[in-house]
């Protein structure tokens, strides 16, 4: 009988040969995909209300969706609206495709987030992987407290930007365009609100202080002002702080958790190791003459005669 073959044990740091790591490579991008698509296809039966979902804040801000008394109203007369269409006969099919594709990425993102952090954590050492699963696990909140924040100010970008339409005018708004725009303001303010958790990163591992994030605050302020106001796509500026406001409370909590995480490795440092911990190594190269003066001190005596000393001579 055939015996069966023996699993290979794995290294424990992680190594293994070029064409391994791609097999593993080929097998974690697979599920990745294989996840992506069967979310995918859930979506796609479901694409009219997502869409609705997304479209639902500009259209009860400025769709022309007004009843008979509010047309009639002076106010509401002056005031122009949009319209949503779609242009083309394979247009519906493919913006089904678009926002199926782009619900199964988002929705499928805690899969494919694990292959990638599975595919890379066992090259990384044991506090690099501590530090991996605190960013995963407070980057997506974060993440996702920025897109919510967009989709709330969404409204409001949407009136100031209509507001350009000359009155009496209907604006026609296609459906793909005012996807586009939704997705970017999604993914731009989710982006900036993972700012605070990069400088806390660089700070734990030691790249950057916390005195010197605090010494930044007055171009930092200024970046982010102006980042705000390129970013959004309308010009007004309760908008724009809209966005600036909660990355500078965002910033300064950051600043704060440096400052404090770099008095406790201070004070770490100026207790010492503790009991259960190795001190440090003192590798500072020594002269070669003074490593043979001690060695030659701590020799044993030389004997000056030839008899044996209980029993044994020199050379035993």
């Amino acid at each position: 009988m055939l015996k069966p073959a023996r699993k290979k044990e794995k290294d424990p740091e992680g190594r293994m040969p070029l064409a391994d790591h791609l097999r593993e490579l080929r097998n974690r991008l697979a599920k990745a995909l294989l996840a992506i698509v069967l979310v995918t296809v859930v979506a796609a039966f479901y694409y009219n209300d997502i869409i609705n979902f997304l479209t639902k804040p500009i259209l009860d801000s400025v769709g022309c969706t007004k009843s008979f008394a509010e047309l009639t109203n002076s106010t509401a007369q002056s005031q122009s609206c949009a319209r949503i269409t779609i242009n083309g006969l394979l247009a519906p099919f493919t913006l089904a495709l678009q926002v199926s594709l782009m619900t199964g990425v988002v929705f499928a993102s805690p899969v494919w987030l694990y292959q990638l952090w599975a595919f890379v954590a066992p090259g990384l050492h044991r506090h690099e992987k501590k530090y991996a699963y605190g960013f995963v696990a407070s980057g997506v909140p974060l993440f996702l407290a920025g897109g919510f924040f967009a989709y709330k100010v969404l409204p409001t970008t949407a009136k100031v930007l209509i507001g350009f339409t000359p009155h009496d005018v209907d604006n026609l708004l296609p459906l793909d365009d005012l996807l586009q725009l939704v997705t970017r303001m999604v993914i731009v303010f989710g982006l900036s609100f993972e700012l605070p958790l990069l400088l806390i990163m660089l700070n734990l591992t030691g790249i950057l202080s916390g005195r010197r994030m605090l010494g930044w605050w007055r171009g930092m302020i200024l970046g982010i002002t102006i980042f705000a106001a390129v970013a959004t796509p309308s010009t007004d500026p309760p908008t724009m702080l809209a966005l600036a406001v909660p990355i500078w409370v965002l910033y300064f909590g950051a600043v704060l958790f440096a400052l404090g995480n770099d008095r406790r490795k201070r004070r770490r440092e100026e207790a010492g190791p503790g009991d259960d911990e190795a001190s440090e190594l003192d590798l500072t190269p020594e002269d070669i003459g003074e490593i043979e003066s001690v060695n030659a001190s701590r020799a044993l005596p030389e004997q000056t005669g030839t008899d044996r000393v209980n029993g044994y001579d020199d050379a035993t």
